[in-house]
Order: structure tokens, then C-alpha cells, then sequence
């Protein structure tokens, strides 16, 4: 299913409270340039703005999840960053909903930065990592030297940063970076079912634990557990905290209203 949403080089398709966004350039590898980036960031604030949209999946087509920015368009004064969202218009957004990467084949230089700024990845064993920059005498500023370290040992993440080689899935995968890995052609029917598992669940739940989690960097220990406390109480005051508890009682699914 196609959605008003969709342009020629994005596509979208939401189901069961699942949206899923995929590049679609398999000319370029899925490269972004500034029409892409433009469409992504459209594409991320269509999944923000609904609340019957639970979970959002960022894909590619044909085998390749992204090889990075189109240096074609670059050199053309086309730059895929999208103000305020950084490269390929999500690299800087603050997304509320979880998003998880389904990655084939590629995903270099600004593939991985996407990837890393998604909240899990699934990945097909033939796929492949890596922050490229340095080869060309630039570096990865849109996520490659924030959050890689903060996702594998750092003296490993400085090592691919600082000698610019590929990261094959299946060491990504030893290494914490990727979640859960498939055969080729997989990722995506993975990160669905995986996005199910996550859908299932309440969503003012779903909703806190992802900020709490995502911004417990910026606080103490001790005020993580206020700033956290402050979040957290709407959540366990909500009608969806007391029909848990009575449908766990009932022996029965839970029906959330998300409030």
C-alpha cells in the first residue's frame, strides 16, 4: 500500500500501526540528495504526527539500505540536509517513535549515520558498515563520531572511525550494534515482526521508556531518576497502566487507548 506521502524516491506503506518508510534511488544505491532528504524528513514528521502510528522502519530498496550522500548532487550544490534534522533530514531530529533500521547490502558513510540514529537494527548477514569519511579527507559529523562509540567499545569504534574500513554484519552483530541478523532478503520481514513485538505493547509506555532511555545520557545519576520520575508519572496514572493490570487479572488482552 502507497500512501499521499509517497515521491519518486520515497516510499511509504503503514499497517497494523506500522509505517514503513524506504528509500527508493536503486539507480544510485539509494543515495541521498536533497529531494530525499526533504521527503524523508516529510515522511518522519507523517509518522510523528499520528498517534495510531506506533513504530516506523527505515528501509531501501533493491538490496542496499544507502551508500551515503549522492556526491553527484553534492558537487552540484545539491546537499541533502534538511535544517534542524541534519543529513537525509533525521540524522539531528528528535523522532519520539521508535525506529528501526532494516538494512541490506550497503549502508556507508551516511547509510550508517541513518542507521545509527534509528533506535534498533536488523540486519541481513550480507550487509555492510562503515564510516568511509576519512579516506576522503572529511569526517562523519551527522551521528558516525557521536554514536558509534556510545553503540559498540569505544577503542572499536575509533578504529573503524579513524581507519574508515567496512563493518560486516555478522561482527556488527557480536559487536551490539545490530540486533538481530537474517539471511539476505530478511531484514525487512524481521524488523516487521520485531516492530509487531513492539506495537503490542501501550504506547504512553512505549513512548517514555524510549525518551527516558535516549536522554539518560544527559543527566547524573540522580537526576535521571527525577527527570525520569517526572515522565514516568503520567504514564503509571494512565487509564492504559490500570487496564494492564485488570487484563492481567481478567486473563484477557489488554486494549489500549494510549491515555
Amino acid at each position: 500500500m502507497t500512501t499521499a506521502n509517497d515521491t519518486p524516491t520515497v516510499r511509504t506503506e503503514e499497517t497494523d500501526g506500522i509505517f514503513v518508510i524506504t528509500i527508493d534511488r536503486p539507480k544510485a544505491r539509494n543515495a541521498i540528495d536533497g529531494a530525499t532528504a526533504r521527503a524523508l524528513a516529510a515522511a518522519v514528521d507523517h509518522l510523528e504526527s499520528r498517534d495510531d502510528l506506533l513504530v516506523g522502519i527505515l528501509t531501501g530498496v533493491g538490496g542496499v539500505f544507502s551508500a551515503g550522500m549522492d556526491l553527484k548532487a553534492f558537487a552540484a550544490g545539491d546537499k541533502p540536509i534538511v535544517e534542524g534534522r541534519g543529513f537525509a533530514g533525521i540524522t539531528r531530529a528528535r523522532i519520539k517513535t521508535p525506529l528501526i533500521a532494516a538494512v541490506e547490502g550497503y549502508a556507508l558513510g551516511g547509510g550508517t549515520e541513518m542507521a545509527l540514529a534509528c533506535d534498533m537494527i536488523v540486519a541481513a548477514r550480507n550487509a555492510t558498515f562503515g564510516q568511509t569519511e576519512v579516506h576522503y579527507g572529511i569526517v562523519p559529523p551527522e551521528g558516525g563520531m557521536v554514536r558509534l562509540p556510545e553503540r559498540i567499545p569505544h577503542n572499536i569504534a575509533l578504529e573503524l572511525l579513524l581507519t574508515g574500513e567496512p563493518l560486516p554484519a555478522e561482527r556488527a552483530e557480536r559487536l551490539g550494534l545490530v540486533n538481530h541478523l537474517t539471511e539476505p532478503g530478511q531484514a525487512l520481514q524481521r524488523a516487521l515482526e520485531l516492530a509487531t513485538s513492539i506495537a503490542h505493547n501501550a504506547p504512553l509506555a512505549v513512548a517514555a521508556i524510549k525518551r527516558v532511555v535516549n536522554e539518560r545520557r544527559a543527566f547524573s545519576d540522580e537526576d535521571a531518576f527525577v527527570e525520569q520520575d517526572r515522565i514516568v508519572a503520567p504514564v503509571m496514572a494512565s487509564h492504559d497502566a490500570q487496564e494492564g493490570a485488570h487484563a492481567f487479572a481478567e486473563r484477557r488482552s489488554p486494549h489500549w487507548q494510549g491515555r
